[in-house]
């Protein structure tokens, strides 16, 4: 319901559009070359945005609150490896998991926990965003080669394909998140 588009650059400008007022709602720059974006789910209020990009970056806004004056959301990144992050892709099931797919082969999941206060006040009066945090859950080499594709399963938890320049499909079940 919210119209939003967003888009990720080569030279690491992230933009997102507003598609009911027709303007450029936000936008920043991460760094390196952007490989992938993500929104955490579809079917609610705008909540999360992630981005994958070259050179192992992770990041995460949280779409929640953006400051009047900067225009900035709260921001948490971290390094997934030394290589690109081709792939993030949120859970169906639980939004606050993503998983990544890297160059190295490697798939790592991540869980992003709240804070607190999702916004806080300064001395001044000024409200900012509150960043959360990004915790490294499980990481498994699965292939010699990139991975370019991941697919969360809509109907079973845990269950997701995978597909890698190696032209292997991979079928991987992450258990356990029905505990997280």
């Amino acid at each position: 319901s919210e119209r939003m588009l967003s888009a990720g650059y080569d030279n690491g400008d992230v933009k997102m559009w507003d598609l009911r007022n027709m303007s450029l709602h936000w936008d920043t720059n991460v760094g390196n070359g952007v490989c992938g974006l993500e929104f955490d789910r579809r079917d609610i209020k705008m909540n999360k945005l992630s981005a994958v990009t070259l050179e192992g970056g992770l990041h995460v806004w949280d779409c929640s609150y953006m400051t009047s004056d900067t225009r900035r959301m709260a921001e948490v990144r971290t390094r997934v490896g030394q290589s690109t992050v081709w792939v993030g892709r949120h859970c169906p099931d639980n939004r606050e998991v993503v998983l990544t797919g890297s160059g190295a082969g490697t798939l790592s999941l991540y869980q992003y926990k709240y804070p607190d206060k999702r916004v806080a006040t300064d001395k001044e009066g000024n409200k900012a965003g509150v960043p959360g945090s990004l915790t490294k859950l499980q990481s498994q080499q699965i292939s010699d080669q990139p991975i370019n594709c991941v697919d969360w399963s809509p109907d079973k938890l845990g269950l997701l394909a995978t597909s890698a320049f190696d032209q292997r499909i991979r079928i991987v079940i992450v258990t356990k998140l029905n505990l997280l």
